[in-house]
């Protein structure tokens, strides 16, 4: 018995050390492969390219990933993911106001933080999403569907009005996504190739108001 559980001291902190390398690793890939995607596209790049952007060797990729296709699925699925946390756990009882705003607070932030992500993902919906058809037709449409109904229920109780809650989630998507996908054009126009925390701020301030406005968006009463 005194045994078994020296072993299983001495595994523990072992045990632990390869997770948190196994973590790294993976996360040092997906980083790679989401510059790599998106400068190259999916038939451009390779997992060679990756493994030596993650600096890493190739055999590691394919260990941790599967496959260039498995990896691929993956991040873009994690690019959702991460856009779309901030309404994961939204409930009838929130506050829309607070609700939307923060949203869109997040979503502006992450395209800003990571254009590459937002253009790869842009690229392959342009494409036909001929990678994520059964993502989008599962996991995600499910996901938005749950977020409409609460959407719904706030327009019952007279929180907002009864916009297509669908069509909103697409706008701020769309509208957030913007000043990622479409980088040239928006510099081009305004004069600055990088914008400044004061003029995200100023862009993110005025998508917000629109937003609440153009769907009668009132707090919820307190108490």
């Amino acid at each position: 018995m005194g045994s078994q559980l020296d072993d299983r001291a001495l595994k523990a902190p072992l045990e632990a050390e390869a997770g948190a390398i196994r973590q790294r690793n993976e996360r040092d890939i997906l980083d790679a492969a989401e510059r790599v995607f998106s400068r190259h596209g999916y038939r451009g790049a390779s997992l060679k390219l990756i493994a030596e952007e993650a600096g890493l060797p190739k055999s590691n990729v394919l260990y941790y990933m599967g496959s260039k296709k498995a990896l691929y699925v993956r991040l873009l699925e994690g690019v959702m993911e991460r856009w779309n946390m901030m309404l994961d756990d939204i409930s009838v009882d929130d506050d829309p106001a607070e609700v939307l705003s923060a949203f869109i607070r997040s979503k502006m932030e992450m395209s800003r933080r990571h254009p590459e992500a937002s253009r790869l993902f842009a690229g392959e919906i342009l494409q036909g999403a001929p990678f994520l058809q059964d993502y989008l037709r599962g996991e995600l449409r499910d996901w938005v569907e749950s977020r409409a109904e609460v959407f719904r229920k706030w327009a019952e109780r007279g929180l907002m009005d009864p916009v297509d809650p669908i069509s909103l989630i697409f706008l701020i998507w769309s509208a957030t996504q913007h000043y990622a996908d479409f980088q040239s054009q928006v510099a081009g126009i305004t004069g600055h190739d990088d914008f400044t925390d004061e003029d995200m701020q100023r862009v993110t301030d005025f998508l917000i108001q629109v937003v609440l406005k153009g769907c009668g968006v009132v707090s919820a009463p307190r108490g």
